[in-house]
């Protein structure tokens, strides 16, 4: 697919009637359809003044404090472009007004793309600060992300690559994980034990079936009293039960500090001191440290990354051909950030 140059081009577009998804694909991206269509008209007036290939030096600021996410896609984006990038690393952290990356080269190399380059980074960034977040707050505690259900499948993988950059240790989202050259991390939903009638049955046939390599973690809370059901899990399972997890829904409490302290008890009490406890649903960075304390052993967070707001970024052109020059307000020239790296 062709990039978009004029106006004529957007108007020549045509979709496919049978077109079964919304969401744009990677040529589409490529091309430039997911831009601002004002980028277009800037392009056309700029070429009609003889002005679009003046070199510039373009930055990128947050409004926020946060951590990189999205640099790689966006040299993705760029690679055949004669430009220059200099960018933050992916899980790096920058303060509120920082530059984080910088492009040099003709106006009309990446002029176009501004709106999809700010859009890949102030989304990812946000899940990787919110990940950041929680991994401050479980300290060396494992969690993994369970958000993909919070948004467009599209970008799921985007998301939850992000939280792993971020410090999650894993994701659940098959296609993150590969991104990622990892295999995806989960157990099972409440939908086994409900089709089944039954957790124990599940559990042994989860036990007899699954690779030696999936973790034995059983959910506890589906139909009967959660410590009473770790227990009946523990006794049919014993040593290959590496854990349980607890997914008591708000209706009930939700997981509270309590409950994962009596479980903990009762397991210790039983020879199961081996089986750890998985706590998700609902989880925050605050909710993370309290149920740690109380004895939780690993985590899968979701709507706490996956509701990140986006961190809102602006590209600003500093300089135009060698010019210092920026919009009122902000001042002109580069602004120095001793974090960035020669990308490209």
């Amino acid at each position: 697919m062709e990039e978009i140059k004029t106006l004529s081009d957007v108007k020549n577009i045509k979709l496919d009637p049978t077109r079964r998804l919304h969401s744009a694909n990677h040529d589409e991206i490529l091309s430039g359809m997911t831009t601002d269509i004002y980028f277009i008209k800037t392009m056309e007036i700029l070429r009609h003044m003889g002005l679009s290939k003046k070199e510039v030096v373009a930055e990128v600021f947050p409004r926020r404090s946060g951590v990189m996410c999205g640099t790689e896609e966006v040299l993705s984006l760029l690679q055949d472009k004669d430009v220059e990038i200099y960018a933050l690393p992916e899980g790096e952290t920058f303060e509120a007004k920082d530059t984080i990356m910088r492009i040099i080269g003709p106006y009309e190399e990446f002029g176009i793309y501004e709106t999809v380059l700010l859009g890949m980074m102030a989304h990812p960034s946000a899940w990787a600060t919110a990940a950041r977040e929680c991994r401050e707050a479980a300290g060396e505690i494992s969690f993994i992300c369970f958000g993909a259900r919070h948004v467009h499948p599209a970008i799921a993988p985007v998301m939850e690559r992000a939280a792993i950059i971020g410090g999650a240790n894993n994701a659940s989202c098959i296609l993150a994980a590969k991104l990622l050259g990892r295999e995806p991390s989960g157990t099972i939903p409440h939908a086994a034990m409900i089709m089944a009638g039954d957790t124990v049955s599940v559990a042994k046939t989860y036990n007899e079936i699954m690779p030696a390599d999936s973790p034995r973690i059983i959910l506890v809370d589906t139909f009967k009293d959660e410590a009473e059901e770790a227990l009946n899990v523990a006794e049919a399972l014993g040593k290959d039960l590496e854990g349980i997890r607890l997914d008591t829904p708000s209706e009930r409490g939700g997981v509270t500090p309590a409950l994962v302290h009596e479980i903990r008890n009762r397991l210790n009490q039983k020879g199961y001191d081996y089986v750890k406890i998985f706590v998700s649903g609902g989880l925050t960075p605050e909710r993370i440290k309290v149920l740690a304390e109380a004895g939780a052993d690993a985590f899968g967070v979701g709507s706490y990354i996956s509701g990140a707001t986006p961190i809102d970024m602006t590209m600003d052109l500093k300089m135009v051909d060698g010019t210092p020059i920026a919009k009122r307000g902000r001042i002109p020239g580069i602004k120095e950030n001793p974090k960035l790296k020669k990308m490209k």
